[in-house]
């Protein structure tokens, strides 16, 4: 016996077909035909009027109109229905927060997050309530729960844009809060300690309070495990770089004489082969944009250019430089052209460290390893990680120089080295050729 509704004496539609003409509304609706979509939810309100998805048409219908009562007295019937629909429950709470009642407001809002606790519109509504009702800190937990649902890289949902971003700012206004909290306790135990940097403890604090972003080693071929991630080293853990830098000027006037007299030695940094994914290196590849004048490339001298630079490679052969066999040591004058941007990228092991000599900088120039942007000052060397996610920029009208090498990572014993070393000219040879190219 099919079922038959009462008032009409006509059978009710299965639930496609309430769904399918519900669907029909919205897009004249959404189309500009408000006459037909009326037409539609009149028809299907008949039909079917105890459906939890006509309920709910018909109460967004009265949100529409600005009559919250009405649209409250639709969404609890179309709950009742339906008790086991979060959606159904945010518009309920929607309507009793227009009509000012926060109590049951948030009891609905809660029943939505019993039912899926990432629901994004009750996270915002419970985030939004909060504030109104003077619990910030609550709110921009809320608000934190309600951004880690939404996908990596992914879009806003339509709708809720104006509050995605009401949802950052109230975070970031908390996290200044916190960190302003955090740094008055601090401060005291700092003294105590007698002053000073505590420089892992600042970043811990900053990556606490959303002021930093956490980023990883991410190498292309080798990642040593159990060794600290460090973006930009301390300098003064380097106290060879010390001569290199007091020899500054004589680097880059051997920097000058190359591209004086042997421009043709520049080549385009990055070269791949034709057939190879290029990923983020199109625009760059075998562009001379950004070139090096390599003074040994993976490990293989390039005599005609160190006999151009006698001072640079006698001050390079002073540096721990990571001597693996048809991979290291790497060391070139980088020359990054004006309107340049080098993307984000990652390196090929962790075991090394890159070192930059900055020597010629016009305005405009930048790098970024991590969460942390730096200029680059004449003379002024810094090493860094670069399997740690680091991109660079000139965007001056002159060319950019730098003198860049790479290093064994102090964190590895004597042995480690000796082991990593065996272990990576092993795959090269098993291989028959070296692996991933050092980027």
């Amino acid at each position: 016996m099919s079922d038959v509704n009462a008032t009409a004496g006509t059978p009710v539609p299965d639930n496609a077909t309430v769904l399918r003409i519900i669907q029909a509304a919205k897009a004249a609706g959404a189309a500009g035909r408000s006459g037909e979509a009326d037409q539609l939810l009149a028809r299907v309100a008949q039909l079917a009027p105890a459906h939890p998805a006509v309920l709910n048409e018909l109460g967004l219908r009265m949100m529409q109109r600005g009559d919250a009562a009405r649209a409250r007295e639709l969404f609890q019937r179309a709950t009742q229905a339906d008790p086991g629909h979060p959606s159904l429950w945010s518009n309920l709470a929607q309507s009793l927060h227009e009509l000012g009642l926060p109590a049951d407001e948030l009891d609905a809002i809660e029943r939505a997050l019993a039912l899926e606790p990432r629901h994004l519109a009750s996270l915002l509504q419970k985030g939004s309530l909060l504030e109104a009702t003077g619990d910030p800190r609550n709110a921009a937990r809320a608000f934190r729960n309600a951004l880690a649902t939404l996908p990596p890289g992914g879009g806003v949902p339509e709708g809720v844009a104006a509050m995605i971003e009401h949802a950052r700012a109230a975070i970031a206004k908390d996290d200044a809060a916190l960190g302003g909290a955090i740094e008055e306790r601090l401060a005291g135990i700092r003294a105590q300690h007698g002053g000073g940097s505590y420089r892992r403890v600042e970043r811990c604090v900053e990556l606490l309070t959303g002021r930093r972003s956490r980023y990883t080693p991410q190498p292309t071929f080798m990642y040593f495990p159990e060794i600290p991630a460090v973006e930009f080293f301390e300098r003064g853990d380097f106290p060879w770089l010390d001569a290199i830098e007091a020899a500054t000027d004589e680097i880059r006037a051997e920097l000058m004489t190359v591209l004086v007299s042997d421009r043709e030695g520049l080549e385009p940094y990055i070269a791949y082969p034709d057939g190879v994914p290029l990923r983020q290196w199109k625009e760059l590849n075998k562009s001379r944009r950004w070139s090096a004048y390599f003074l040994w490339n993976q490990s293989v001298p390039q005599p005609a250019h160190l006999a151009r630079c006698p001072r640079t490679a006698q001050l390079l052969k002073g540096a721990p430089q990571c001597d693996v066999a048809a991979r290291g040591p790497t060391a070139f004058f980088s020359i990054l052209e004006p309107g340049t941007r080098i993307p984000a990228h990652t390196g090929v092991t962790n075991t090394r460290l890159t070192v930059h000599l900055p020597l010629i900088v016009p305005p405009g120039c930048g790098f970024r390893v991590g969460s942390e942007t730096r200029e680059w000052v004449p003379g002024k060397a810094w090493v860094f990680d670069d399997t740690i996610e680091h991109e660079a920029w000139n965007l001056s009208d002159v060319p950019r120089a730098v003198l860049i090498f790479d290093i064994w990572n102090p964190f590895l014993t004597p042995a480690e080295r000796d082991l990593i070393r065996a272990a990576t000219e092993v795959v090269g040879t098993y291989y028959g050729a070296t692996t991933p190219e050092a980027l």
